[in-house]
């Protein structure tokens, strides 16, 4: 049976982004057939801003990806925390050197989802995705959102809870908010579909 495979593409500044990716990729990776793999956007913050903003350091164990590397998936989620309802300025300038993917049409067809941090409700839980959405259309990818399949997740009135049917997110409030165990079962749930359904188009 041919591996289906999935890359997990994302940038996290303080954490909040990694530690969905990493409930991404261990529901991607539960489909059987299916390769996950977790990437990097380059980081494109000195090390001096870094510190003054009190990030964390990176992971060692995630590589940092090439555009170019895009075409050996068969699907992709992509994950980032929100900066003014759109995705960061690192995000942006990794989809901007994608122009040769673009121009041959490499990644048409690609099923692809997408995953967000935010700080509080108004900062673009769905504003995020959908700002997101325009570069998966320019290279003609399809975008596969979560509608309602979460099923009563999706509704909890109870607790904060970050996502929609766009996808799944978390809230990172001041920064010392983290994803809540029910944030983290939508991000699995998130990989475990998208993998699912890049399989079958795959097949």
């Amino acid at each position: 049976m041919a591996v289906t495979k999935v890359y997990i593409v994302y940038y996290s500044l303080y954490g909040h982004v990694d530690t969905m990716a990493r409930e991404v990729l261990r529901g991607a990776s539960a489909v059987e057939g299916v390769e996950a793999t977790l990437w990097r956007v380059p980081e494109m913050l000195s090390d001096l801003i870094l510190e003054k903003l009190k990030a964390p350091s990176k992971p060692n164990d995630v590589p940092d990806i090439r555009p170019e590397q895009l075409v050996e998936a068969d699907g992709l989620i992509f994950g980032f925390p929100s900066r003014f309802g759109m995705m960061p300025s690192q995000l942006k300038a990794f989809f901007d050197a994608t122009g040769g993917l673009w121009a041959s049409q490499a990644l048409a067809g690609k099923p692809a989802g997408i995953f967000w941090s935010t700080g509080f409700y108004g900062g673009g839980q769905e504003l995020s995705a959908l700002t997101a959405i325009t570069q998966l259309a320019h290279h003609g990818m399809l975008f596969v959102p979560l509608g309602y399949t979460f099923g009563r997740g999706m509704f909890e009135m109870d607790e904060v809870k970050g996502g929609s049917a766009y996808g799944a997110g978390t809230f990172a409030g001041d920064g010392s908010r983290q994803p809540t165990e029910l944030e983290l079962q939508q991000a699995f749930y998130q990989g475990k579909y998208i993998a699912e359904v890049t399989k079958k188009l795959k097949g």
